[in-house]
This record gives C-alpha cells, structure tokens and sequence, in this order.
C-alpha cells in the first residue's frame, strides 16, 4: 500500500472542490451551482520567506461537522503544506476515538485529527502528540510519522545509538503493519477539544469502533483556554437533608454545586435515588448549564461487583414489548442483529428510559451526525448513503412496532434490566438471561485486576522484601 494512495483519497470523501483546493485549484470541472466558495489569501512563506498562497474551504465531513482546510503553496521554493481547523467551538466533553484495523480497508479510514489531539499505535507504543491539524487516513497518519522518523535516523545513528536502535524497531514493526503483516492492531485519537473524528463503517461490530466521551481535567480546560469565569458564584441551592443514619432519602431529588464542562461555569447537578422493582436502587444524574445550554442525563447503578457478567436477551415483537422499562448501564454493550445496531459499551453512558426510547434516542443521534449536520450528508457517496437510508427505515420500522427484532444486553457487571410483563417468579417467556465468565480483557479494561478488596491494610509482599534487602 503505497503513500501515494493517501494523497489521492486525501480529500475524496469531501468533494471536487477540497480536491481542487489541494492541487491548488478551484475545482473549476464541478457543476457551477454545486462549488462552494475557496477564499485565496497572500501570506508569508516560512520556507523562504517569499510570498505564497494560501487557500482556505468550509466544508463538511460526513458523520462529523464543518471544517476548514488550509492549503499553502509557494511558487518560489515550491514548498507546500495542508492544515484542517474545526470550524466550530470548543465541544462540551472531550472525545476517544478507537479503532481495531483488522484488514487493508481499515487503513482507508478517514481521519480528523485537530491541532489539540493526540494519537497512538497502541502495540507499538507508538504516538503522535498534540500539534498540527490533519485530514487524513489511517495509513496517512502512519506513513507520516514513520517518514519522519526514517529522517533523523541518520544523526541519531551518530549522536545516539541506543536510541537509533529503538527507533529503527520501531520503524520495521511501522512497515509491516503498513505491509499488512501486523493484524490486528489499535489506534486511537484523543481530543480534550472534541473535534477529531475517526470514521465509522456500517458494518463495524463490537470492539472494531468505539467512541467515548469524557469530561476535560481542569488541566485540560486550562491548556484549552478554558477559565471558570464565575468560579466565586453562590447558587443558592435547596437540599433535602438524608436520613438520621445518614443515609440518601429515595424518591428525593438532590442538588449540588457542580463545573459544566461545556464553558466551566457554576452549574446545577440534580440527583435522585430509584429503587426498580425486582432489582436494586440506581442513582438518576441530571446537570443543566444555564450558562451554555450544555445538558447531560446518566444513570448510575450501585452495589457490589458481581462474579459473573451477564447477557440478557429480550424477543421485542409489538408495541407492548416497545413500552418495557429498560435500564442500559454505562458498562453494557447493546445489540439488535436483525437491524445490523451495535452500541459498544459506554457510547450512550447510562440510560433508564423504554426500549422504543432507547431505539429513539440511537436513531436521532446517529441520523443527527449523519444527513442533518452541515450540508445534510450531500457529500456521502452514493452506495453509502443508500446503505444508511436502509439501515434507518429498519431502525424506524422498529421503533413503530412493525419490524420484530431481538435486544441483546452484555453487561460485564451484571447491572442492566428488562421490566418482565410476568409477576415473579414466573419466568417471562420473552427474557431470556445468561451469566457469563468475564474476559481478561473485560476485567482489565473496567479495572477489577488492579482492585485489591482484602489486605490492603498489609503492604505489598515485593515492597516489603524490596525494603528489607
């Protein structure tokens, strides 16, 4: 797979007129009602000091938002560059993008990566830091840092040669992954800023695409330019008091002084206790920014860690079965296969809504990203825009109750449920629910390895023979 392929596709997914922009022209061979306006601006050449040009697009990438790409040309030393700013602001949570490359194709993946976000070759430890703006594709990010690489080996082989010798490992295991002798293997982009992007596929299952979002550090605000301009504010904040053994009052709703992630001013968090019958008491979280507008809703399940994961498999054939309670925790992956819908753990956080809500709340997010940001997916190509238009007249026909289908609930902590329409402890005929053995990776991945619940008063062996030698 060579470099050239990157630069061709480097702009494709976007139109003939981002192509135009990178080689420098106006896209002049698109229709006329179709070309969107390229802005030229006469600016510095850092290479020679000379004057050059630099182009500037508004355009939008599917499934993410509107960007801006900037391409510099000098006519004098011929020097170029490619740059791509997010066009809009600071999002309100940062962004985690992880993607599991498992063939060739995976390397054609469009990448956005904004000048505050960091990417990383995980096998290889391998990672790019916070810097320029990039348009690209996964073999794109790869090649590039391995160019750079190759570049300076010849004075570290002089300077340095401990680490010319990690750097030249580096580059051979970098080679045979492009070579596609690698798989699989994992990148990620992390953005404090929420504006990178890596592109999903319909045909992603479980563990190949994951997105989370996270709230920024105050380290992270700072670095962003973020301030808490309100940070002396005193809301005046009416909380019920808690039992006289201290205990949280269910069905009492709770508020507390909290940050907003969004612009970091002083916010409202509301908290409530609910007990669901036939399982246990979760904690319902709301936060509304008066400020920004910013809103979150989560559920939070309590208790200890059970031994055993659990798969829970609810038959949904009806409006009857659409109207069941459903709590999805923040740890639960979800699976419809009849409507080709995966939903890794942790991209829709916590939910205690109905399964038609729940259908709902997916359908509206992800036709959001899709057809009705920006240009409302003009730029999809044909073949995956009717493949979308496929899959969310299923996801509808669903949710309306004409289309029976099948959720499937893994929840490695065993803390989701389906509302049973059968009185305990009768059975109901459409539930069916499995414990499993957790995986290595589930158990290291949700931090239960690290966890030590007996003797940790004591120290650890090694440290106490480490002091005693």
């Amino acid at each position: 797979m060579a470099a050239e392929s990157e630069k061709q596709n480097f702009f494709e997914p976007i139109g003939n007129q981002a192509q135009g922009l990178a080689a420098g022209t106006d896209g002049a061979a698109a229709d006329e009602d179709d070309i969107k306006p390229v802005d030229e601006i006469e600016s510095l050449c850092m290479n020679c000091h000379e004057n050059g040009i630099t182009r500037l697009l508004l355009t939008q990438i599917p499934y993410f938002r509107e960007v801006v790409i900037m391409s510099f040309s000098c006519d004098h030393c011929n020097f170029q560059n490619n740059e791509i700013q997010p066009a809009g602001t600071i999002q309100p949570k940062g962004t985690h993008y992880e993607l599991r490359l498992t063939t060739l194709a995976d390397f054609s993946r469009q990448v956005v990566k904004s000048d505050t976000a960091t990417v990383k070759f995980i096998e290889i430890d391998l990672e790019i830091p916070a810097g320029r703006g990039q348009l690209t594709n996964v073999e794109g990010l790869l090649t590039g840092v391995v160019d750079d690489l190759e570049m300076g080996q010849e004075a570290r082989k002089e300077q340095a040669p401990e680490i010319f010798d990690k750097v030249a490992d580096i580059i051979k295991k970098s080679r045979a992954m492009l070579a596609g002798d690698s798989f699989p293997f994992r990148v990620y982009v992390d953005d404090p800023a929420g504006n990178s992007f890596i592109a999903p596929d319909l045909k992603d299952g479980v563990g190949k695409w994951e997105k989370h979002e996270y709230a920024r550090t105050p380290e992270q605000n700072q670095a962003l330019g973020l301030t808490d301009s309100d940070a002396n504010a005193d809301p005046t904040l009416n909380n019920p008091g808690l039992t006289e053994d201290g205990e949280i009052i269910p069905n009492e709703v709770y508020s507390f002084p909290a940050t907003c992630p969004g612009c970091m001013h002083a916010c409202t968090t509301h908290m409530k206790m609910v007990d669901i019958p036939h399982f246990k008491q979760v904690v319902l979280m709301s936060t509304v920014c008066d400020a920004c507008g910013y809103r979150s809703n989560d559920v939070k399940t309590g208790g200890e860690i059970p031994e055993y994961g659990e798969k829970i498999i609810l038959e949904v054939d009806g409006e009857i079965d659409l109207a069941r309670d459903i709590l999805k925790s923040e740890t639960c992956g979800l699976e419809c296969p009849e409507l080709e819908l995966h939903v890794n753990p942790g991209t829709l956080g916590g939910r205690f809504t109905t399964v038609e809500g729940l259908l709902t709340q997916v359908r509206n997010d992800l036709h959001s990203q899709i057809f009705e940001a920006g240009e409302g997916g003009d730029s999809l190509r044909t073949d995956e825009k009717s493949q979308w238009d496929k899959f969310f007249a299923n996801l509808d026909n669903a949710i309306a109750g004409t289309k029976p289908f099948t959720v499937i609930l893994t929840d490695p902590f065993a803390s989701s449920y389906v509302q049973s329409l059968v009185d305990p402890p009768a059975p109901d005929p459409k539930i069916k629910k499995e414990k499993y053995t957790r995986t290595e990776e589930e158990e290291e991945e949700l931090g239960l390895r690290d966890m030590k619940v007996e003797g940790y008063e004591e120290p650890e062996k090694e440290e106490t023979e480490a002091e005693a030698n």
